[in-house]
């Protein structure tokens, strides 16, 4: 039975308070050409047990990450979660004060996070870190944002290196501000001139490293060249675990860190929920966004946790925010902290160094392969490599024979002509065999 709470007469009257004629015309500001033009290809309604039967056949199709030798990465990795950290994420204690609206009663859930924003600091090399976002991309989108009001320009230049839904998610949230946004062409090698594009009317480059073809970017030179610009160079790290083995951005001269946490803490799980890293200096805290847990002392002197900051539309008036994110993705960054602890400094060095080993011997094997070019000079756990056919039909070739070799860069940027290229990430969590496999069905299909 359709649950229609509203009648005609209602959806009226809220139309008329609206001050528009139609549903339609609360869509008028999205582009008519990604509109659909008519219904979505699904069937009329149905019954309960039709619909349960329907759904199992379409999971049915689908091939499950741990159960194929599984190799995509692309800003999404696979590694191993210890059972630890989904047996305390579902504590009561932290499910029902998953976003505390009266905070310091919930004390437990603002050390978590105190936590986390100490440990996201110490892996970005930067001085202040948030209590979370949504997730990568639009911690990114905020970046920029943040970096127009410090500066007071609005022009953004995206590396090429960036990932393509990162730079599609900042041009998606700047432009209906009128903000000007750069995005230099994709770049395979890491040899851009970032430093050329950067004018006095630039706020921010934004650069992401390990890149989206997994290069290691040294972001020290575009740092001197967007400060003596007067702009900010935000950092993106789309793969936590490699800030366990390489130089952290706030080293090597970013003003804004920001990235995606899944990788730590937290699975795949059909692309999110998800985990965004926000880091700063000191001298920027007013203009991050988000909300801010702090530790003080309380009238008879013993440790407590307070929210420190909460700039969001949520806690203040609108035109006064810095964001309107209305959630801290509190439970995947809990995870996330839960992850870190149990892996402690060491532990995280190890896990890193495990992942680019792994990766290492995996180029090493591709290259050998005739027809096949790794194109990196410099990576972590994600390379690029070159195939004498279209990757995608390769990756769909292989995946019939029980192997997800990788994400084509097609499928990021399909008008980029780069139809040969593949992304193949390898972590932890792949064995010898499941290289094996890899380099035998490759071997089988070119």
């Amino acid at each position: 039975m359709r649950y229609l709470p509203l009648s005609d007469a209602d959806r009226a009257g809220m139309l008329a308070r609206i001050g528009v004629d139609s549903v339609d015309d609360l869509f008028a500001d999205i582009p008519r050409d990604v509109r659909l033009a008519g219904d979505l290809p699904l069937p009329g309604h149905q019954g309960e047990l039709a619909v349960e039967r329907r759904l199992r056949a379409l999971a049915a199709r689908n091939v499950p990450a741990g159960s194929v030798p599984f190799f995509l990465g692309a800003g999404a990795y696979r590694h191993h979660v210890p059972a630890t950290v989904d047996h305390l994420i579902q504590r009561s204690e932290f499910l029902t004060s998953y976003t505390p609206y009266q905070p310091e009663i919930a004390q437990g859930t603002l050390q978590m996070l105190f936590e986390f924003q100490t440990q996201v600091a110490a892996l970005t090399g930067m001085e202040v870190a948030n209590a979370s976002m949504y997730d990568g991309s639009t911690a990114t989108a905020e970046a920029v944002l943040m970096a127009h009001r410090v500066t007071r320009r609005g022009k953004a230049v995206l590396s090429g290196g960036l990932h393509p839904h990162y730079a599609a998610v900042v041009r998606t949230v700047s432009s209906p501000g009128g903000h000007e946004t750069v995005a230099l062409p994709p770049d395979v090698a890491a040899d851009e001139d970032l430093a050329a594009h950067i004018d006095d009317d630039a706020s921010c480059v934004v650069v992401q490293t390990p890149d989206v073809f997994g290069n290691l970017r040294d972001l020290r030179t575009v740092a001197e060249a967007a400060h003596a610009r007067g702009a900010l160079l935000v950092a993106v790290v789309t793969e936590a675990v490699s800030l366990g083995l390489v130089t952290p951005p706030g080293a090597m001269g970013a003003d804004i860190v920001v990235g995606e946490g899944q990788s730590i803490g937290n699975a795949l799980n059909f692309g999110g929920p998800y985990v965004g890293l926000f880091a700063t200096r000191t001298k920027y805290l007013r203009q991050m966004p988000g909300r801010l847990a702090g530790q003080t002392l309380d009238a008879q002197g013993r440790r407590g946790f307070v929210l420190t900051l909460s700039a969001r539309e949520q806690h203040i008036r609108r035109e006064k925010a810095t964001s309107n994110i209305c959630t801290n993705s509190g439970l995947c960054a809990l995870a996330f902290s839960i992850h870190a602890t149990l892996l402690g400094s060491e532990g995280l060095r190890r896990l890193a160094r495990l992942n680019h080993a792994g990766a290492v011997a995996l180029a090493d094997t591709l290259a050998g392969i005739d027809g096949v070019a790794v194109l990196n000079d410099t990576f972590f756990n994600e390379f690029t490599v070159r195939l004498p056919r279209p990757a995608a039909a390769v990756v769909e070739e292989l995946a019939a024979r029980g192997v997800l070799a990788g994400v084509p860069v097609s499928r990021l940027l399909p008008d980029a002509g780069l139809d040969d290229l593949l992304l193949v990430a390898s972590t932890e969590i792949n064995t010898d065999d499941d290289r094996a496999a890899l380099v035998a069905g490759l071997k089988g299909v070119l």
